[in-house]
């Protein structure tokens, strides 16, 4: 894996703690990479963006296919085939990255080339089944490349309060849907020329992602930032208590054998699932076309702002943070279902831009908790077995989309429990390796042998 590896003349050292987990200290990050760290979350979010913007033109582009080609159905298998084909890159170009020569640079430019040629491919020759086949594969595993190295490259560089860095490049899945919004989007009434407007903003948008990708690295393995003491308490580094480092930096196979993974995947899928739902019951609730717009809008900046919950999380401890978040999710659901009338709809805006923010924050929150328990070593290869629960929902959601218009109530209701019961993993979390602060240590001389 290609790194930041300084050079000889920079000066570290090990500092290991009472679990005998090594810290490297001594490299700034301007050393390392000659600017600050904070290139290291805007350009992440920047790719996050792009490929977002990207994979919702090419998702457009499918749309107006519609019926009228051999594979109907809109967009459900080809989708389907999208969301499978990010998971599966995401998990492989997680263990390129901690095992073999894919560095954060390559895989995000490859990524970056391969999701153009998906949405080139679609807008070239669309009546071809095979064409549509391969272009959602390809612009799939593209769109897997650039999400999991984006989005796992903060919490390497910022170990001791990774929570808004990460939540930050997650909201760029929010900010890439602002072309497509009601009031800016403006595609020409035939579908040949949605197809091609839409196939020039995906590939303008993967050439920036290839643009931002030629300053993204890594850091050294064990890297920790020379201002903080990795021995000292989060509290005293003006974090808080619960967000402890990992015990030590576990292997994808070793994290599956960790009870807090599935923990992970759980509450991940539950917002994924409340979130798909919601907007599904949101773009259904009988509101009048007059409010499609606004909820757009709604969600969008909801999404954007999801940093804010990460930032939080900082402070106020990440589990706690991510049970809160899993609570607001599903209670927007009621509030939606309770407002889904006409004089209802300044609710249902504040309900849409709740699930909004709840359900990007989620993926920014379990993102880093993932490095907070297994730790930043492998941390590419771990999130790549949680990228399927955030994705599989989508695709459910959307080959029910007939259900859902007919049942949008009940759509919302459905989402609302489901978004309370994800909610509960986070209450159960649990770092591998570290003991429970309410264990009780036995008396090594119990009150009988004093007696004797």
């Amino acid at each position: 894996m290609e790194t930041t590896d300084p050079p000889a003349s920079l000066l570290c050292r090990e500092v290991r703690d009472r679990n005998g987990r090594v810290y490297r200290v001594g490299e700034s990050a301007g050393e390392l990479t000659g600017r600050g760290r904070i290139w290291m979350t805007v350009l992440p979010w920047l790719g996050m963006t792009g490929v977002a913007c990207a994979g919702y033109a090419f998702l457009a582009a499918q749309a107006t296919l519609g019926g009228a080609r051999p594979w109907g159905g809109g967009v459900l298998w080809p989708a389907g085939l999208w969301a499978a084909a990010l998971a599966g890159a995401a998990r492989w170009s997680g263990r390129r990255r901690e095992n073999g020569p894919l560095s954060a640079r390559a895989a995000v430019t490859a990524g970056a080339f391969a999701t153009l040629l998906g949405c080139l491919a679609l807008a070239l020759t669309p009546g071809v089944p095979v064409v549509r086949l391969g272009s959602a594969l390809v612009g799939g595993a593209g769109a897997g490349l650039v999400h999991a190295t984006c989005l796992t490259l903060p919490g390497k560089w910022w170990p001791e309060r990774r929570g808004g860095p990460t939540a930050f490049v997650a909201s760029g899945l929010a900010f890439g849907a602002v072309p497509y919004l009601p009031g800016l989007a403006g595609w020409p009434a035939a579908d040949a020329g949605q197809r091609t407007v839409l196939a020039a903003a995906g590939a303008g948008a993967c050439l920036a992602v290839a643009a931002a990708a030629r300053l993204l690295r890594d850091p050294p393995k064990n890297w920790w930032p020379p201002h903080t003491d990795p021995l000292r308490a989060p509290a005293a580094r003006g974090g808080h208590e619960s967000n402890l480092p990992a015990v030590r930096h576990y292997t994808a196979e070793a994290a599956v054998r960790a009870p807090a993974l599935w923990l992970l995947g759980l509450c991940l899928l539950g917002a994924a699932g409340t979130t798909a739902l919601g907007l599904r019951g949101l773009a259904h609730d009988g509101s009048g076309p007059e409010a499609g717009g606004g909820l757009a809008w709604a969600v969008v900046a909801g999404g954007a702002a999801a940093a804010g919950a990460g930032a939080l999380s900082d402070r106020l401890g990440r589990r706690r943070t991510l049970a809160a978040t899993c609570l607001l999710l599903g209670a927007a659901q009621f509030g939606a279902a309770a407002a889904g009338r006409p004089d209802g709809v300044p609710l249902l805006v504040c309900c849409a831009t709740a699930t909004g923010l709840a359900g990007v924050a989620v993926l920014g929150l379990v993102t880093a908790l993932a490095a907070d328990h297994f730790g930043e070593n492998h941390h590419a290869s771990v999130y790549g077995l949680l990228a399927g629960a955030w994705l599989l929902p989508a695709a459910v959601v959307g080959t029910g989309t007939g259900a859902v218009g007919r049942d949008p109530h009940g759509a919302l209701l459905l989402a609302g429990c489901t978004g309370l019961a994800c909610a509960v993993p986070a209450l159960f979390l649990k770092a591998p390796g570290r003991p429970s602060a309410r264990r009780i240590v036995p008396n090594p001389h119990p009150l009988g042998e004093e007696m004797a």
